[in-house]
């Protein structure tokens, strides 16, 4: 009996070591980033491999700041991430309720062809979605960086499956007592809905805040350059001042850190309660 649970007290040891060492690898670069930052150059560039500065150089952080209009960086991104997630969560989730509770034909071979469309990677769109938008003379405007991410296959799919979850007796009884189509989905679906559109919401939000390529394609003009656009413009600019290129990165990365805290919780929760059904 004894050794049973020292065996099993061996073996949740043994895991925890694992987690301990695999997330100590995986803190360390965020470590090492934010102790550069805070160090002077002749320390950067010491052979020395001290995760502690031996004197905190604070400025490189207003320096970093100021040397590109990174304010108007992080508002272009909050907004172009907002509204992007906003529409893609309303369009996504209209689209997946169509698939989940009606009847219309070829609905299973439109919703596979639908599915078809992830296998595509991005890079091969990239040349035709620049094509539409330069004859729609968006380009260079808000509307590059915000209508081509309204929707999403995946959250479509995503949306569908919990959606399919759901009692169909519910949106018969909506029905049958008189609600609309449209009062089914924001009085019913909706707020039942909140695990997809929390996991969703985070993914979606991430992936606007992160990102480069399209950014960089569609728009010319620096007050509609995005954070990473902008990032990666200063680090061209900074060159060798590694103090000021990891206190930019720091700073850019800090805000999602901290809302990550916020709604871990929740995320969590929603994680648990989102289930896949065929």
């Amino acid at each position: 009996m004894h050794s049973l649970a020292w065996q099993r007290r061996s073996q949740r040891m043994v895991i925890h070591l694992l987690l301990i060492l695999g997330s100590g690898a995986m803190l360390f670069p965020f470590l090492w980033m934010i102790s550069t930052s805070l160090k002077g150059p002749d320390e950067i560039l010491s052979d020395s491999l001290d995760l502690i500065p031996s004197s905190l150089h604070w400025q490189n952080y207003p320096q970093a700041w100021n040397a590109q209009p990174f304010g108007r960086y992080f508002l272009n991104t909050i907004f172009v991430a907002s509204v992007t997630v906003a529409c893609q969560l309303f369009f996504s989730s209209l689209a997946a309720y169509a698939f989940a509770f009606f009847r219309f034909p070829f609905k299973s071979f439109i919703f596979i062809a639908l599915l078809g469309t992830m296998m595509i990677p991005q890079q091969a769109l990239l040349v035709p979605d620049y094509v539409i938008l330069a004859r729609l003379h968006w380009l260079d405007t808000y509307l590059a960086l915000i209508v081509p991410w309204t929707a999403s296959v995946y959250s479509v799919f995503f949306f569908r499956q919990f959606f399919m979850t759901l009692p169909k007796d519910l949106f018969d009884a909506a029905v049958v007592d008189g609600c609309s189509y449209v009062g089914f989905y924001f009085r019913i679906l909706m707020p039942l809905s909140k695990p997809p559109l929390l996991t969703l919401g985070i993914f979606s939000f991430l992936g606007s805040w992160n990102a480069f390529i399209w950014p960089l394609i569609v728009t010319n003009s620096t007050h509609l350059r995005v954070l990473q656009v902008g990032l990666a413009y200063f680090l061209s600019e900074a060159g060798t001042e590694w103090g000021l290129l990891m206190a930019a990165s720091t700073f850019s990365i800090v805000p999602l850190v901290i809302a990550y805290f916020f709604v871990q919780k929740k995320f969590v929760q929603s994680q648990a309660m989102t289930g896949l059904k065929e």
